[in-house]
């Protein structure tokens, strides 16, 4: 029989390479968090094992599937089936259908956890093949952030490199596979090297071995921050999508305070691991500024990212367990950020008061709020629609997948002028343009920008916008009544209203309906 690949909860049609591939989807993956598109025939965009479930294929226990590529297709529909609900996606360059696997290669999937760290192919992979790509089921940019402290010494620091080689290598890193960096920790923190400067293991277990103990302070929280601002750019080698993750090392405990730190890093939608040796003993916590600084500093304070070794002796057997943690990328909380998992519409006056000259000051200020998000297929999505009496969709939120094409769409909005239905505007937004996302994965924001009265009620359609699910921002310039604006904004209504008496007052608020949105996103998500 032709042996079956395992692969991972969130491996897309478009990741598999041949016509006609038997793969292993594992059990329990997390239902909320399939990216569907379609019905039978479903975008390459979309995840295996997502479509196989929601074809009915397998349950949530996991299976055989035999996955067909099939051309694209120009639109895919949204259905409602067994708790996915797919999503609307017009035009995709290729497809697949998905049927029952061959029974025999059932028994290899029972029993695996999610985070299958190699595809199992029944053969053993030929190894020249395979090796530069690396271990492609592991889909991570790691920074490895080191203790250089004097808690630690030359002695065990040298035991830390050791450990975190181990951890290198059995990561499989490679082009495709895993990428990883070191920062050390001390009284400044030092970045040794980045994402970008090595993709095969061997090179990285040699820098590691090079590294040279630093000593001073074990200011861990500076060093947290630092990473989690710096080291992760583009330019620096993190790639798009990907789950960024720091891994912590910490000897004993840390001179300085990790909250805020953990707290950046979270911000930054990045996954923070704390592996803690030799923890404080009791005698020893008097000593520690904040007993609870692992909960504090990680992504999330239940379990997953915690790891305890007793000392630097022995650790071999603790390199699988964490190796496992760290590949399995469902588990990676943090990694949806505001910027990265929101869905913002702008509902834009277009009446002959605006104004030409003020109206392009106002395209200005949606470009600068649109511009802090990251725009893809796979992120934060952005609509525009112009209203007057009538109505026109600029363009939706499926239209334009990334940040250029948003910014070059805001510019070639033209001025309508004409009257101002407000309440109308919203109920035709909220219908067609948040209407066909309402049921995917985003949180939805509309933002409304006018600067009248409304010769129709907005507070109705306002409220009924509220109900399907979107957080509504309402910013008033010049005559735009404040009653009127406070009936549209959400709760709390003050921190949801924006006023500027002149136009050019729009650019002062741009921060803090980024940071507005920013705070709706975290609290919808406690």
């Amino acid at each position: 029989s032709l042996a079956s690949t395992a692969i991972t909860c969130f491996t897309r049609g478009l990741d598999l390479r041949k016509g006609t591939e038997d793969v292993l989807c594992p059990a329990n993956c997390p239902l909320w968090q399939f990216y569907v598109f379609g019905d039978g025939v479903y975008a390459s965009l979309s995840s295996v094992c997502g479509a196989a479930i929601h074809s009915g294929v397998i349950t949530n226990t996991g299976g055989a599937v035999r996955v067909q590529t099939l051309p694209g297709q120009e639109s895919y529909r949204a259905v409602n089936a067994n708790g996915i609900q797919s999503q609307v996606l017009s035009r995709w360059a290729s497809s697949f259908s998905v049927t029952a696997g061959p029974k025999n290669t059932a028994l290899e999937a029972v029993g695996r956890s999610v985070s299958t760290a190699r595809p199992s192919t029944g053969k053993r992979p030929k190894k020249t093949l395979d090796k530069k790509a690396g271990n492609k089921d592991c889909k991570a940019d790691i920074a490895f952030l080191i203790d250089g402290s004097y808690n630690i010494g030359q002695r065990r620091f040298n035991l830390q490199k050791n450990f975190v080689g181990k951890v290198a290598v059995m990561l499989g890193i490679g082009t495709e596979g895993p990428h990883v960096g070191v920062v050390q920790a001390s009284e400044h923190p030092k970045i040794e090297f980045y994402l970008k400067n090595f993709t095969a293991a061997k090179e990285v277990l040699f820098a590691i071995k090079e590294l040279g103990f630093r000593g001073g302070n074990s200011n861990t929280g500076k060093a947290l921050k630092y990473t989690a601002q710096k080291f992760f750019s583009l330019e620096n080698g993190a790639r798009k999508g990907i789950p960024k993750i720091i891994v912590v090392f910490l000897d004993g405990w840390p001179s300085d305070d990790l909250e805020e730190a953990g707290i950046v890093a979270r911000e930054f939608g990045v996954n923070v691991f704390i592996v803690s040796v030799a923890k404080p003993t009791t005698e020893e916590l008097g000593m520690v500024q904040d007993i609870g600084f692992v909960d504090k500093a990680v992504c999330r304070n239940n379990g997953f990212f915690s790891y305890q070794m007793p000392t630097w002796f022995g650790t071999t057997k603790y390199v699988k367990p964490l190796v496992q943690k760290l590949c399995s990328h469902e588990q990676m909380l943090c990694s949806k950020t505001c910027y990265n998992s929101v869905n913002v519409g702008f509902l834009i006056d277009g009446s002959s008061s605006v104004g030409e000259s003020n109206f392009r000051l106002v395209l200005e200020f949606v470009s600068n709020v649109a511009k802090a998000f990251e725009i893809s297929d796979i992120g934060s999505k952005v609509a525009a629609v112009q209203f007057t009496y009538d109505q026109r969709t600029e363009f939706g939120f499926t239209d334009h997948v990334t940040k250029e094409k948003v910014l070059a769409a805001v510019r070639n909005i033209r001025y309508m002028s004409g009257g101002t239905a407000t309440g109308d505007a919203i109920s035709f937004t909220t219908r067609n343009v948040f209407g066909p996302v309402k049921d995917g994965p985003n949180k939805n924001f509309l933002v409304v920008l006018t600067d009248g009265q409304s010769y129709d009620d907005v507070r109705g359609p306002a409220a009924a916008a509220q109900k399907a699910g979107i957080t509504v921002f309402s910013v008033g310039v010049a005559w735009a009544p404040l009653d009127d604006l406070k009936d549209m904004a959400s709760e709390p209504r003050e921190s949801h209203t924006f006023f500027t008496r002149e136009f050019t007052g729009l650019e002062q608020m741009v921060p803090d309906i980024i940071r507005g949105i920013c705070k709706d996103y975290l609290d919808s998500k406690q």
